[in-house]
């Protein structure tokens, strides 16, 4: 499979430069980073969270977590809470559980992005399911998600 349909005609609709490439599959965002030879830092992660009753779309590198109480500030809303699987199958019927794009206007979803990201030329992210991705330049990626942009990923690092 590559790109889901969905997908691959919002990008041709948007007439945005893209590249597909497979890898091998992968299920987390740094296996997927590492499988693909890509620098944590530049593969895109989507969380998807509620705020309020709105899902919305949480965007860091690899490697680094959300920090749902700075992402609610940045949000608006008092907290926040993570999707559950079943509301991924719902939200992204199109989409391979966990592998969905960061294009939140694709889907009525805000898009927040963390500062780290936008200082990249280019990102890498799951282009619907977990052995195939994208890799574009941020400033479109910018375009087409409009997203908001704030500082909430945080590293964690193991006890």
């Amino acid at each position: 499979m590559a790109v889901v349909p969905s997908v691959q005609e919002f990008l041709r609709r948007s007439e945005t430069p893209y590249t597909v490439f497979p890898h091998r599959p992968a299920f987390t965002a740094q296996e997927e980073a590492l499988v693909s030879k890509t620098p944590a830092r530049d593969w895109a992660k989507v969380v998807i969270c509620f705020a309020g009753g709105e899902p919305i779309q949480a965007v860091v590198p690899a490697d680094l977590h959300v920090d749902l109480q700075r992402l609610a500030s940045l949000a608006g809303v008092p907290l926040l809470r993570l999707a559950t699987e079943a509301e991924l199958d719902w939200l992204f019927p199109d989409c391979e559980r966990g592998a969905m794009p960061p294009f939140g206007p694709m889907y009525r979803q805000r898009v927040f992005v963390d500062t780290s990201l936008t200082g990249e030329p280019e990102i890498v992210f799951n282009a619907g399911t977990h052995a195939d991705a994208i890799i574009m330049r941020y400033a479109d990626f910018k375009r087409l998600a409009r997203p908001v942009v704030g500082s909430f990923a945080m590293r964690v690092f193991p006890a």
